[in-house]
């Protein structure tokens, strides 16, 4: 059995290209607690944008929240602009299912309702159980449904990949 290596900074430096492209000048990024949130922060400062990232959790949306609850850590939603008629574009660090982003969507549309929503992601695994695909995918990979894969950002934002087996 083969082990899949990705190197999330590489990726990254993708990401950063392809949101670049995506990205109008009013652009809003918004990042999806939490991997999409740490990639919607340090892509605001590499992109040297001026207003601060915003954070969307999916929590309350989940369609599986009575099994997964609240964790104590989650982030709260912190969006600090108008939602109304914005241009958003949505990061997150992984695209499975597409119920993590039906769910930050779903808390979007609570704040207001957006002129667009682009997704990009660092690594769109396939598998979708919901018609929503990425805009901007860094990568592509087939992964085995009894794995996951989590980013992971060390103490000085350097990016990084786990895979776990046993979902």
């Amino acid at each position: 059995m083969s082990t899949l290596v990705l190197n999330a900074e590489a990726l990254y430096a993708e990401l950063l290209g392809g949101v670049r492209r995506l990205r109008s000048n009013d652009a809003k990024l918004v990042g999806i607690a939490s991997g999409g949130a740490w990639l919607a922060a340090r892509l605001h400062r590499d992109l040297g944008l001026a207003h601060e990232a915003a954070i969307i959790s999916s929590a309350m949306h989940r369609d599986d929240f009575a099994q997964r609850g609240l964790a104590a850590a989650a982030q709260q939603t912190q969006l600090g602009f108008d939602v109304n008629g914005a241009h958003i574009i949505l990061t997150d660090d992984v695209l499975y299912t597409g119920r993590t982003i039906r769910a930050a969507l779903n808390e979007l549309f609570d704040y207001g309702r957006p002129a667009s929503v682009l997704l990009a992601v660092l690594v769109d695994r396939g598998g979708r159980e919901l018609p929503v695909q990425a805009d901007f995918a860094a990568a592509r990979v087939a992964l085995p449904a009894s794995q996951s894969l989590e980013l992971a950002r060390d103490a000085d934002g350097q990016f990084s990949f786990r895979v776990e087996e046993g979902q």
